[in-house]
């Protein structure tokens, strides 16, 4: 399922690395605390996740990033829906994304100021 036409149109290629991945990040915190309360929303967090994981592997900004935006898909997928052979964890996710939602933030501060 599609859930962000709009930014396969242009707009997510126009925001930097850090705030597509801080974007990506809010979904995944957002499915973890859907992930044993209501399956639906778990899902359809963890969908446009990987929707945005996709959309961020297309824009060409992001070329010499392609190898980790590929393994997060993987790793992703792995826990939320395969076995967990990477060993993640919330917590591990947690880490991972939150430097990303902490430093984007600050990047829009910047722009309103």
């Amino acid at each position: 399922m599609t859930y962000y036409k709009s930014l396969k149109e242009g707009k997510w290629f126009e925001i930097d690395f850090i705030e597509q991945m801080a974007n990506i990040g809010i979904e995944v915190l957002r499915g973890m605390r859907w992930k044993n309360k209501n399956e639906k929303y778990f899902n359809v967090s963890i969908e446009k996740a990987i929707e945005l994981i996709d959309l961020t592997k297309m824009d060409q900004k992001n070329k010499k990033r392609l190898k980790e935006i590929c393994r997060l898909k993987e790793v992703l997928i792995d826990y939320f829906y395969g076995n967990n052979e990477f060993k993640s964890s919330d917590k591990l996710w947690e880490n991972y994304f939150n430097p990303f939602i902490y430093y984007a933030g600050k990047i829009r501060e910047k722009r309103r100021l």
